[in-house]
């Protein structure tokens, strides 16, 4: 590569034109061009928005849909068949390389009972391990005929988050971000808040609540329920408050230099990241402090809903953050990978979030935020219908990209309904397909975002949320 082309390619299209422009025209190209960003995310929303904000409970992992959601009374006559022997059914999908060498790929029912709910329909069957759920099912819009490409964790994860498999997208509380902005001047637009449950885990990535290319203003912050709540947000020893606010003037003055210089966005970013942590440093404390919460708000949430890192406490941290204008609040449950005793796990998994996230909806609905705040519900992938493992009494259930459930509730979504359908086994999809790229042009537009403008060039192309795919799934919009 020749130096002259060796130094554009390092350089950003702002920054080549501050450095060789001159005078008042290089200000001028450098200020045009930053108008034209701000104008981007501006452009938005497109229409009237049904929903203000997203409280996004995934469960990491991999829930199994037949085991929660989906009910398949058939798979008692089916039982212990071979799912190779059904090649209408089976139809050669790929699997992974912990069953693809199993001598036999053996149907199994759910162990656990299902009962009926109402809803705005016929009803809705939902496991024993979901009582609470099942109370609120009037509210919920269950999606069973959700499909994912990816069929181990990390791409399967990534995809759900940013619309690719493939690394280096910003996700979608970013994107929100970038789109709407927030109407909160004391916290992020976009929050993270993570939790443990009882089985297998996989590695929670910082990049799943990324900014990407997008300026990293956009990216989440993560709370923790440690001491520190937000890393390296506290003033150092023996500096006040007065002389943080004196540090911050000077360091902002040398960075506006620097972006008038250089015409780098990102030093931009640096200014309004320190002005939002100066600013975080009253408000945090305020909103992790639920001593003024009631006994019966507390109650919806559960036992442990004064616990700080359990989900009951992160969904009662959801609520409080969306009552002060947070706009995409995420929520990692993670321990839903039923590779080796989904009979011992499970009750403990979903006895973890059943009575928060129920309680969530309540408490929303009782303050008259349900109507304008999308709640969803749902993993990476759904799990098999056949048996991992040897036969008998304990067993797994493999990954399987090709049909599961999620839920949602709240602004824009009907409620009390059931959307799509799988085959008889919970194995492929019957009715109505819903890919994720079709989940993110809803929620988009349930925020009054046509999916397909909300857009940002990088490296000679626009990327978007849904990339060139996605269509709404009008059914479900209220």
């Amino acid at each position: 590569m020749e130096p002259l082309e060796a130094f554009l390619h390092n350089q950003s299209r702002r920054q080549w034109l501050a450095r060789t422009a001159s005078g008042a025209m290089g200000a001028l190209g450098v200020a045009a061009m930053a108008d034209l960003a701000s104008a981007d995310s501006a452009a938005v929303p497109h229409f009237p928005p049904m929903a203000k904000r997203v409280i996004y409970l995934f469960q990491e992992g991999g829930p199994s849909h037949l085991d929660t959601y989906d009910y398949k009374p058939q798979m008692k006559a089916l039982d212990g068949q071979d799912l190779r022997k059904m090649p209408d059914i089976h139809q050669g999908q790929r699997l992974t390389g912990m069953t693809a060498s199993q001598g036999s790929l053996p149907l199994r029912q759910s162990p656990f009972k299902f009962q009926q709910h109402p809803n705005r329909q016929d009803g809705v069957q939902l496991s024993e391990l979901l009582p609470h759920t099942g109370g609120v099912a009037e509210d919920i819009c269950f999606i069973r005929s959700m499909h994912t490409d990816a069929i181990n964790h990390g791409p399967a994860v990534t995809l759900m988050q940013t619309g690719s498999q493939l690394a280096g997208r910003p996700t979608m509380g970013a994107w929100l971000s970038y789109g709407l902005g927030s109407e909160s001047k004391e916290l992020p637009a976009f929050v993270v808040l993570v939790s443990q449950g009882v089985g297998q885990m996989q590695a929670l990535l910082s990049r799943y609540w990324g900014s990407a290319f997008l300026p990293s203003e956009h990216q989440g912050v993560r709370l923790r329920s440690s001491a520190d709540t937000v890393l390296f947000l506290k003033d150092p020893d023996g500096m006040s408050r007065d002389d943080r606010r004196q540090m911050l003037d000077l360091v902002a003055k040398i960075n506006q230099a620097d972006a008038e210089r250089n015409g780098d966005s990102e030093v931009l970013a640096r200014v309004a990241q320190y002005e939002m942590a100066f600013r975080m440093q009253s408000a945090v404390p305020d909103l992790t402090d639920i001593s003024n919460e009631t006994e019966a708000s507390l109650a919806l949430y559960g036992p442990h809903a004064t616990k700080p890192g359990s989900f009951a406490n992160n969904c009662l941290l959801a609520r409080r953050l969306a009552e002060r204008g947070v706009r995409f609040i995420q929520l990692y449950h993670r321990g839903w990978d039923s590779h080796g005793n989904v009979p011992r796990d499970l009750p403990a998994q979903c006895g973890d979030v059943d009575q928060p996230q129920a309680g969530l909806l309540r408490d929303l609905k009782q303050r008259g935020m349900l109507e304008d705040t999308l709640v969803i519900w749902g993993g990476e992938f759904g799990r098999t219908s056949y048996a991992q493992g040897p036969k008998g009494a304990t067993f797994g259930r493999d990954h399987h990209p090709r049909c599961f459930t999620v839920w949602m509730a709240g602004g824009g979504i009907k409620p009390g309904i059931v959307h799509g359908a799988t085959d008889e086994v919970g194995y492929n999809v019957a009715e109505n397909p819903v890919h994720v790229h079709d989940l993110h042009a809803t929620v988009l537009k349930c925020l009054g975002i046509d999916h397909t403008k909300l857009t940002h060039r990088y490296q000679g192309r626009d990327f978007r949320l849904t990339d060139v795919h996605g269509k709404v799934v009008k059914d479900i919009l209220a």
